[in-house]
């Protein structure tokens, strides 16, 4: 049944699409492959037409170049400035060019790799090859590195292995070598030996300012940037720190970004937020852009082995570049690329076990007894049942107990194999990876496979023009029932875990606990559960023969289908059967025309983008149910078998039209400006309004340590301030919300099934753009020869015209409706420091420390000045709020309980805050928020020789929020406890927890502080050195062993104060405790 599943899968029609794409996508790059493979061998053969007048020699040289593969080596002083040269041929030769152009007293010689060397006349080249190899501090060979001769164009770059090979003119030569984030360094050749390998070291640039980062449609160096660009710490990115969720990679590493993990069940993502909760419906979550294209999958369908490198957008200014689609941060992602060089293989692996970083244990059998006996008595029963249920006596009799926790658990592992491979040449780059991961969660049933492929091309078709593709498929698969923890928690340690015919039984504690079902349940329901992501990003790179001009084009196609089936039947209490088989699939196409413009005039530099673009998200699902049917053998597979079959569909789009110019200005590398402006058009928005938006933005920096009053401080190293202000807009709601539509019910009239009509949306054809208005003002530093790197924020942002749910009368047939009402207000601090603490010639400390502080208020809501109770939306306080009784302590015997009749010794103790002598709802106030106060993280990293130690550290301060952990209600003789929550007695007159009796009439919450600091993670790893490798014939190597969740601090009662439980529901994947991983991993590198 299950390879003819398969089969039906591989020829269904979304698959027959999928292989189309995929055969079609092959063919092109074997065309493209084969195409630049041709031009390879064709250079020297090519012929060249020119028309030149009256031109100087070294741009007719120049111009030479651009137009063939050609690289000219000549000293300035022979080719003098003002020498001119004219030059009209026709379908000539390199040759038949060159005679004509060199003048007399000069000649030329045409050397190996298309080097023309130009000399004075009588005289030979004395061709100087020099080979060797460039590696970084710690041994490691770095690839791309730029290798030029000094005062001339003529260069190479390493290859994947560092290599180099280089003919210079003469032994008075001298070699440059230049490489992004690292210090430039100068060679004589005359320092080469020949027939050795010249071992180049270079040395990273501690200051965080000369690098590159992504921006948005380009890059820019971070000297340069006026807005707030925040990159994730290259160590997180690495293959020694094994994630499988590239949200995983940044929490707690970033400042200004809050990512929390509701569940850690495997597979499951994260949540996240840039700079607080800036809507209240609406959604807050950031734009990712992967590649230069907005992303329209889930973060599962990223493979973090893939990763270059991370940027957060996190201000008006910088965010703007995106508009609407940006306004809660962006989240730049740039995949890997290939590099010149020979192909290199690298193979990742990784494995590990899995375990319950806390168990909240349940009590045991005699806890459990004199938890009964102690009920009884507070509650006066008589006579005393130590167990109340019939099927709990067998066990209780027999002296048998179940470890429920230990029954729903298992050992869990995990294990991620990837392959990658990369190389290029100067036509042609590319990158290949493929991803097997497999993680077998520590509760049965819970497990996640996926496995994804990905192609990076890069191809040099002409000197102008470039085209490529970043392509991938990813397959996540969750299938499987799977166990429930909050049930497990809440069954008798003497209940009947089995039936006598070895099945399970449906209810332990049966008759009573009928409301709390067997655990393991969920393990009998068949569940497919899949989704897909095939999505083919191409982009077409033009670079006319007007210097610094650039147009690019850029197009993506996603196509994502995801199915989710599933069956209860008669072994899970459900005596008819029920099946759900549900089926989605979403397209979403983009296409973006940049044009740029990039150039020096003099100290002047003027960088100019312009943006048109456009996109359609399509989304389709169908669900069918079935019930009743005659045995559980047909399930899902056979649907049509049911009695009673209802289904339902539905279809959405949307389009999204966007045009965007932004210029950035320096001059002379100290006078920053940038100015943006985007409009964007959103057809979800009313039709009595306009659905487009222009959000402007402008920002200004000062390098102040470029001034010449700042040379005699030589503890600055760079300094920089920014200040940035603009306006970005919202429209993240679904489809269709500002249209008033009806929904279609069946019901009986006259003994004949008719399809009727009733009230669905009310739309509202006014609702227009959410927006926030930002001011963000930062001071970026490198002090003390480079050893303390930093940044300071501080920001403010105001959001106005939230796009609120709001309350209707239901009077109306309604609801609720979509509204622009209300004003919300962020304002924070973001911190981040890099320091080099210690440094010898074998051993460096390194630290990384982020801290972000943010304050979120609710400036206005309906226009009555009042506070929406029932929403727990408070004027004037945070968002999330908690709005509860005060508890003061627990009533004890012989209190005088007046102030609240009901109450009886045991009972919770209510503050009498409006002091009227009686305690009532409107004693509750505003405690506090689930929005922490302040977060943080460390990483500190320490080198010896090879060896390197890791550790993470990451902080969550500040925040409250209920605990149901606590609350047992009204049943606390129906199930079991936790052994930690305890109970009062009037004889240790708990003055924290109430008596097994209290049935919490008031519905008290139980907010309680769930701030920990976590041990993140800790990697010990060693790379080998390039001696070592050259024996055993391999590019790298490195082994690491790796811990996750070592350890939290905290006072919080429960599971972990992180994740979510939601009380016991079958399916919800928060039921889910926190878990500690031991890994070890091996990358290698061919």
């Amino acid at each position: 049944m299950k390879s003819y599943a398969y089969y039906q899968l591989l020829f269904s029609k979304p698959w027959k699409k999928i292989s189309l794409i995929m055969r079609i996508t092959t063919v092109l790059m074997l065309i493209l492959f084969l195409q630049v493979s041709a031009r390879s061998y064709s250079q020297n053969e090519r012929t060249f037409s020119f028309d030149f007048n009256s031109i100087r020699l070294g741009k007719a040289l120049i111009l030479i170049e651009k137009q063939s593969q050609y690289r000219f080596l000549y000293n300035n002083k022979v080719v003098e400035a003002g020498l001119h040269v004219n030059l009209q041929v026709k379908d000539a030769s390199i040759d038949e060019v060159l005679h004509q152009i060199i003048p007399e007293g000069l000649t030329y010689q045409i050397l190996p790799n298309h080097v023309v060397v130009i000399l004075p006349a009588g005289e030979h080249v004395q061709v100087v090859r020099v080979s060797g190899v460039v590696r970084d501090s710690a041994g490691h060979p770095l690839a791309g590195v730029t290798v030029k001769i000094k005062g001339t164009s003529t260069g190479t770059v390493t290859d994947a292995e560092g290599r180099f090979s280089i003919e210079a003119p003469d032994q008075n030569a001298v070699l440059v070598f230049t490489y992004v984030g690292y210090q430039t360094m100068e060679v004589p050749v005359s320092s080469y030996t020949a027939g050795q390998e010249l071992a180049i070291t270079l040395h990273q640039m501690t200051s965080a300012l000369n690098e590159l980062v992504v921006v948005g449609y380009g890059t820019q160096r971070r000297s340069d940037i006026t807005g707030s660009v925040t990159s994730v710490p290259e160590y997180r990115l690495s293959a020694q720190v094994p994630y499988t969720n590239v949200l995983q990679l940044m929490e707690g590493s970033v400042a200004g970004m809050q990512v929390s993990q509701p569940s850690a069940a495997p597979g499951r993502s994260a949540n996240i937020l840039v700079r607080g909760v800036n809507s209240i419906n609406a959604s807050t979550s950031p734009l990712v852009v992967v590649d230069g294209v907005p992303f329209s999958g889930a973060s599962n369908d990223i493979n973090p082995n893939d990763i270059a490198s991370i940027e957060i957008l996190k201000d008006a200014s910088a965010m703007a570049i995106y508009g609407a689609r940006g306004a809660n941060g962006v989240i730049l992602i740039t995949t890997k690329r290939g590099a010149t060089g020979k192909p290199v293989i690298h193979y990742n692996v990784y494995g590990g076990l899995e375990f319950m970083a806390h168990e909240l244990t349940p009590m045991n059998g005699p806890e459990y007894i004199q938890k009964n006996i102690t009920y009884a008595q507070q509650a006066g029963l008589n006579p005393i049942d130590t167990v109340r249920n019939a099927s709990e006596k067998p066990n209780y009799y027999a002296g048998r107990t179940t470890d429920w926790i230990k029954e729903v658990s298992q050992q869990g592992y995990i294990h991620n194999h990837n392959l990658s491979i990369s190389g290029g040449n100067e036509y042609i780059h590319y990158y290949l990876s493929g991803e097997l991961l497999k993680e077998i969660g520590i509760l049965k049933g819970y497990q996640y496979h996926r496995a994804s492929v990905r192609a990076n091309i890069d191809a040099n078709i002409t000197p102008w023009l470039t085209i490529g593709t970043s392509s991938y498929y990813t397959s996540n698969n969750y299938d499987g029932g799977h166990v429930n923890l909050t049930l497990a928690e809440r069954q008798s340690p003497y209940g009947q875990e089995y039936n006598p015919d070895g099945t399970y039984a449906i209810y332990p504690m049966y008759p009573v606990g009928i409301l709390f079902p067997n655990p393991l349940l969920g393990l009998y329901e068949p569940v497919i559960n899949r989704a897909n992501n095939l999505t083919g990003n191409f982009f077409l790179q033009i670079k006319p023969f007007i210097k610094g001009l650039q147009y690019k084009l850029n197009g993506s196609y996603s196509y994502m289908p995801s199915r989710y089936d599933d069956y209860t039947g008669r072994n899970m209490g459900d005596q008819i059967g029920t099946a759900h088989v549900n089926n989605s699939e979403s397209k979403s196409w983009l296409v973006e025309n940049i044009l740029t413009y990039n150039r020096d005039f003099g100290k002047h530099h003027v960088d100019l983008t312009a943006v048109y673009s456009a996109q359609k998200d399509q989304n389709f699902y169908s669900n069918i149910t079935g019930q009743n049917f005659v045995n559980d053998q047909l399930s899902f597979n056979n649907i049509g078998a049911a009695k009673v079959i209802t289904a339902s569909s539905g279809y959405s789009a949307s389009t999204i039209l966007s045009q965007l110019i932004r210029l950035n200005y320096n001059f002379s590398n100290k006078y920053l400006f940038t100015f943006t402006t985007r409009r964007d058009g959103y057809s979800g928005l009313g039709s009595e309004t306009s659905k487009h938006g222009v959000f402007p933005s402008v920002a200004v920096g000062w390098n102040i340590a470029d001034e010449k009053f700042m040379k005699p401080v030589r503890a600055v190293n760079a300094l920089k301030l920014r200040i940035s202000y603009g306006t970005t807009g919202k429209s993240s709601i679904s489809p269709y919300q500002t249209l008033t539509t009806q929904g279609v019910v069946q019901y009986v009239f006259d003994g004949v099934t008719t399809i009727g009509f009733l009230a669905s949306n009310l739309g509202n054809s006014k609702l227009k753009w959410e927006t926030t208005t930002g001011t963000s003002i930062g001071v970026d530093f490198s002090l003390l020869n480079f050893r303390l790197n930093g940044t300071i924020e501080v920001y403010k942002n105001k959001t106005n015209n939230l796009l609120l749910r709001r309350q209707i009368p239901i009077i109306t047939g309604y609801s609720s409706i979509w509204d622009n009402i209300g004003k919300l207000q962020n304002k924070g601090l973001d911190i981040t420091l890099n320091t080099v603490n210690i440094q010898t010639h074998r051993f460096k400390w390194e630290t990384n420390l982020n801290i972000s502080i943010n304050r979120n208020k609710l400036l206005q809501l309906y226009g009555d000045n009042k506070d929406d109770i029932g929403n727990r939306w408070f004027l004037g306080k945070s968002l999330y709020a908690v709005y509860d009784y005060k508890m003061i302590g627990v009533w004890q015997v012989g209190e005088n309980h007046d102030v609240d009749p009901s109450a009886k010794p045991g009972y919770l103790k209510f503050a009498d805050i409006n002091g009227d002598g009686v305690i009532n709802s409107s004693d509750r106030v505003y405690l506090g928020t689930s929005l922490p106060k302040w977060t943080g993280g460390m990483i500190n990293t320490f080198h010896y020789g090879q060896f390197s130690l890791s550790v993470f550290v990451q902080t969550f301060q500040g925040a409250l929020k209920n605990n149901p952990t606590l609350d047992w209600a009204d049943q606390a003789y129906v199930y079991n406890l936790p052994r930690d929550v305890g109970y009062w007695t009037a004889e240790n007159k708990s003055n924290t927890r109430p008596s097994l009796v209290y049935s919490n009439p008031r519905g008290y919450g139980y907010p309680s502080k769930d701030n920990f600091t976590r041990i993140k993670d800790v990697t010990l790893s060693y790379t080998f050195t390039s001696r070592m490798l050259q024996n055993w014939h391999l590019h790298d190597l490195m082994v690491y062993l790796s811990g996750r969740n070592l350890h939290t601090f905290t006072k919080w009662i429960g599971w972990d104060p992180e994740t979510q439980n939601d009380g016991g529901s079958g399916y919800n994947p928060y039921d889910y405790p926190q878990v500690t991983y031991f890994i070890l991993g091996i990358n290698i590198g061919l």
